[in-house]
């Protein structure tokens, strides 16, 4: 009987799995294996959040096999040495595995792949990146056209089911699933939470999200990237399903929540192409030109940055969700970006490793060109001239500074009105409360105006 090997990455799930259904083609056993890498594992962009993350679930796929008769193999070491020691144990001819499209992953495969009969299957995102090209052949660089080219794309096939039966060799070797210290992670991991939140959010929060994703006291996103990230749920399983909503929307909200959202989708499938087309961008600023910015890169004000004591209080609540939970809402993620780049004039490669180093959902795509979008530096990046505010950003989007309050305890009892800008709070108020400006809350480390003046000149390389 034929044996065929399904090598999970970033494919935690039985519905839609193309790599799976092609193993299963094969007509005979298939061996579900995930090899824990050491050199991603002890990577600098390592983190302890997204590892244990990925441990629960892969610890959730393991029970999911067992359901349907089988059980997933784990190995750990250099990729092509495990899966040549496992053919070799095991007799099986062929390897199946969902493309993945990094810098990393595409050398670690083109190495597999030298040596083994590795087969590359879609699924990480809709559309396969070099699919989505202008009618010469180039990628494109600008968000707004690659959207319409996308959306112009034919639609895929609706999404696979889960097989109802798999059969695997019995006694294969492998280690047992690590126990990692306990962390706090406000995410439930495996294939079934996800397709719950999916349908949580689609049926519940859609009507509103066009508006609510942005503001950071609200629970208005959709909370879905980390199973996007380890692929929990398939790309094409969030795009159908979001094409259903629209189709079958009773109400403009509803309608123009699933189309924001299905933006959203799409920018993570543009970060996927440009990082794709573009591997230097890990490295380097896109807009080459912009390599030559010199940053202060001041290590204090980095760790001040960091640890949530900047004085700007949207800010610190930004970093203090960040650190705690491994989690930070998007709207943050742009203030607390800019305001490295911009108000401190930090490096963003210091950021986009930083965040890569807590972030659940830590994708080096998306991340990536979060960052470089934030910095000004990327492709259809902000321009640099745009500096955001984190004064106004938190007035706007933390109207009575809930998201502050709940992650800055020193400041919970702050009125309203000064709830993002505490220095100002007049004297008598300040000592009723007990509130020292320095003491009880950091004094603001940079003066906002001034910083923007610095930035610009900066940037005018």
């Amino acid at each position: 009987m034929a044996i065929s090997i399904w090598w999970v990455r970033r494919d935690l799930r039985l519905a839609d799995n193309q790599a799976l259904s092609a193993a299963c083609a094969e007509g005979g056993q298939v061996i579900p294996l995930f090899i824990l890498d050491p050199r991603l594992l002890g990577s600098q962009y390592a983190g302890e959040k997204r590892q244990a993350f990925l441990i629960d679930g892969l610890r959730s796929l393991d029970a999911d096999l067992h359901r349907i008769g089988s059980y997933l193999v784990l190995r750990r070491g250099e990729p092509a040495e495990e899966l040549m020691r496992l053919m070799g144990e095991t007799g099986a001819g062929e390897i199946y595995a969902e493309a993945d499209h990094s810098p990393y992953a595409r050398s670690r495969d083109a190495r597999v792949a030298n040596q083994l009969p590795l087969h590359l299957l879609p699924g990480l995102t809709l559309h396969a990146p070099g699919a989505v090209v202008k009618a010469d052949g180039s990628p494109y660089t600008v968000f707004t056209p690659f959207s319409k080219a996308w959306k112009n794309l034919s639609a895929p096939a609706s999404p696979l089911a889960a097989p109802g039966r798999l059969s695997t060799p019995p006694g294969i070797p492998g280690e047992e699933i690590p126990h990692l210290p306990e962390v706090s992670i406000p995410f439930t991991a495996g294939e079934q939470a996800a397709c719950r939140r999916l349908e949580e959010f689609l049926s519940a929060g859609i009507q509103t999200y066009a508006v609510d994703r942005n503001y950071m006291d609200l629970e208005g996103t959709s909370g879905l990237s980390p199973y996007l990230r380890f692929g929990m749920l398939s790309a094409r399983q969030a795009v159908h399903a979001t094409w259903r909503t629209e189709a079958n929307a009773l109400d403009p909200g509803s309608r123009q929540g699933a189309e924001t959202w299905l933006n959203e989708l799409i920018w993570r499938e543009f970060y996927i192409n440009v990082l794709f087309h573009f591997p230097r961008v890990r490295r380097g600023a896109f807009r080459q030109e912009l390599n030559g910015v010199r940053w202060l890169n001041n290590e204090e004000d980095f760790s001040a940055w960091a640890e949530g004591r900047t004085g700007f209080p949207v800010v610190d609540a930004a970093m203090r969700q960040l650190t705690a939970t491994g989690w930070m809402h998007n709207r943050a993620r742009m203030i607390t970006a800019s305001f490295l780049t911009k108000d401190l004039l930090v490096d963003w490669r210091w950021g986009e490793r930083f965040f890569m180093q807590h972030l659940v959902d830590g994708d080096p795509a998306a991340n990536n060109g979060g960052w470089q979008w934030s910095a000004g530096t990327g492709t259809d990046a902000a321009p640099y001239f745009r500096v955001f505010n984190p004064v106004l950003q938190g007035k706007k989007f933390d109207p009575r500074g809930a998201y502050v309050r709940r992650w800055v305890p020193e400041l919970v009892k702050v009125p309203d009105a000064y709830i993002h800008t505490p220095w100002e709070m007049p004297v008598e108020v300040a000592q009723a409360l007990g509130f020292k400006l320095g003491e009880t809350y950091p004094a603001p480390i940079v003066d906002h105006a001034l910083a923007r003046q610095r930035v610009l000149a900066a940037y005018r390389v």
